[in-house]
């Protein structure tokens, strides 16, 4: 990927200056404690779904492979932005490089990407699931889940790089300064010394399909889901299906109800201050909820963390009783 600016006036811009949020410098300590706080929990969080998948053979099936590499998807979705984040808040210059500011552009919308195929995989999952249960074995192997989660990751990676490529090698001139606490392609695009329509309908087109029809295979699938769930017989069989369904939603809702107002929009009026809360809100506050989602409404996954757990104060018993041997 070409992202060193190859026109005439880009050599003079070679790094851009993230304001985040311009406050007090005592307020920027307290958010940076606050965020740090954040980000600590959600890698907690999400790492302690990837152990209990990948340690608990009772989750070894599609639906948990599935929500085991979202978990993963989402320890590197806020590492994308977030720990430059927190250094900015302690930083006087907040600069960021333009090597920097373009690979952070590329990784947070990549995984953005990247979640939309995950969530419209994991409703194919339900979908199949429920609607065809005696069917799903055959359809859904282990060969076949693989095959899917692969192409969740290459797809993602692959769908926003052509914009990226082309909005690096626009000429920057100057100003540097990006009124937000990430790299954006809509404030990089109005730093450009050129007009570029193209790489604006290239970007706004790839982030406007990806978003629309992979919410629109989610609704599509979950409507189908409902309407087989309602017909079952058992109050048992309806109660677990609306809980692991459920769960699906509410993440499906949180992240799309966000990025639909920043990307699907942009002809809206927003205020200087809208675009960093919705940015924060699905790129730090989604990825931290969604492992409370899951495991709160999901009694097996509630069961393997609790294995986990067991496991984590048996090591520690362990780690703690080696130097008292030692010393004896």
């Amino acid at each position: 990927m070409n992202i060193s600016g190859s026109g005439s006036h880009s050599e003079s811009v070679s790094e851009f200056i993230l304001l985040g949020f311009p406050c007090s410098r005592e307020i920027q300590v307290i958010l940076c404690m606050f965020f740090s706080i954040i980000y600590l929990l959600t890698l907690v969080g999400n790492g302690a779904i990837i152990c209990a998948v990948c340690w608990d053979q009772h989750l070894h099936t599609p639906m948990y492979i599935l929500l085991g590499n979202f978990a993963f998807l989402e320890i590197w979705y806020v590492n994308s932005t977030v720990p430059n984040t927190l250094v900015n808040f302690l930083s006087e210059t907040k600069a960021i490089s333009f090597t920097g500011c373009f690979l952070q552009l590329y990784f947070f919308f990549s995984m953005g990407s990247t979640e939309c195929f995950f969530l419209s995989a994991m409703s194919f999952d339900r979908y199949f699931a429920i609607c065809h249960p005696l069917h799903y074995a055959t359809v859904m192997t282990g060969q076949r889940c693989f095959n899917l989660v692969i192409s969740c990751w290459v797809c993602g990676f692959l769908w926003y790089l052509v914009p990226v490529i082309l909005i690096s090698r626009l000429p920057f001139c100057g100003p540097n300064v990006i009124d937000h606490f990430v790299c954006d392609s809509g404030p990089l695009l109005t730093l450009s010394c050129v007009p570029a329509p193209m790489s604006k309908l290239t970007s706004y087109t790839l982030s406007s399909l990806i978003i629309l029809l992979s919410f629109l295979f989610i609704l599509i699938s979950y409507a189908l889901v409902l309407l087989t769930v309602l017909r079952l017989p058992s109050a048992s069989s309806r109660h677990k299906a609306f809980s692991t369904c459920g769960s699906h939603l509410a993440v499906v809702l949180l992240f799309y109800g966000t990025i639909m107002v920043m990307h699907v929009s942009p002809g809206s009026s927003h205020s200087a201050l809208m675009p960093k809360m919705m940015t924060l809100f699905y790129a730090m506050v989604t990825p931290l909820f969604n492992p409370l989602i899951y495991c709160l409404r999901n009694k097996d996954m509630k069961n393997a963390l609790w294995k986990v757990l067991e496991k984590f104060k048996i090591s520690l018993k362990v780690f703690g009783s080696r130097p008292r041997r030692n010393m004896e």
